[in-house]
Formats: C-alpha cells, sequence, structure tokens
C-alpha cells in the first residue's frame, strides 16, 4: 500500500502533479509516457503483493521481491543524493519509506526463517 501515493504521483497527471509536489517540469510525451511506466512498475508491484497475501504459497517470494524492488530504488534514490545532491523533501520521504520497507521485509524474513528452525 505505501507504493501506490508514489505511483499514482508519478503517473495520473505527471504534468499537473510533479511540478507541485518536486521540482519537475514535464514536457513532452517521451516523460509523460516514462513517468507512467514507473507508475504501472509500483502498481504491479502493489498488485503482486496484494495477491500473495491471500496465496500462502507466494508469500515468501513476494516479501523477497518486495525487499528487492523497494531497497533498489532506495539505493538509486542514495547514488542520487550523493552525485546529485539533495532532493525535494517528498523524494525524501519516499526514499525514507521504501528503506523501512526494505528494512521491514528483511525482518519479516528472518522471523519466517527462525519458525522454521525451531520446527526443525
Amino acid at each position: 500500500a505505501v507504493l501506490i501515493p508514489p505511483a499514482l504521483s508519478y503517473g495520473i497527471d505527471p504534468a499537473a502533479v510533479l511540478p507541485k509536489t518536486m521540482e519537475i517540469s514535464v514536457a513532452g510525451t517521451d516523460q509523460t509516457e516514462m513517468l507512467r511506466a514507473i507508475m504501472g512498475l509500483y502498481l504491479g508491484m502493489t498488485a503482486f503483493c496484494f495477491v500473495a497475501a491471500f496465496k500462502p504459497e507466494w508469500r515468501y517470494v513476494a516479501t523477497v521481491w518486495a525487499v528487492i524492488f523497494m531497497y533498489s530504488i532506495a539505493l538509486g534514490r542514495l547514488l542520487s543524493l550523493v552525485l546529485d545532491g539533495v532532493p525535494s523533501r517528498i523524494l525524501l520521504l519516499y526514499m525514507a519509506v521504501e528503506l523501512a520497507g526494505g528494512t521491514a521485509g528483511l525482518y519479516v524474513l528472518a522471523r519466517e526463517r527462525r519458525k522454521l528452525k525451531a520446527r526443525r
């Protein structure tokens, strides 16, 4: 669910939303298309995790994928922070949420591993 606000902020109406929330001006079909593709990626991840929540056999894979997804986006943001400087506050918030989400996923995976070891 934490991926839905960033997804919608990137893709619903990028030319109207992004200049208000970030220092981004969207000009042209190519930029809009890229932003909507990112929205689709975020919403696709959300849909996969939603389905996996109701399919026990998918939960482990969904958690691993969520950790990879969250940390890969956060690491890209950290790289940009180092190379490009400090972005707008909302992007810093997104990065914090992504780092927290990845860390929470690792905690869930570790907890599941401990449960499996205890059963043996």
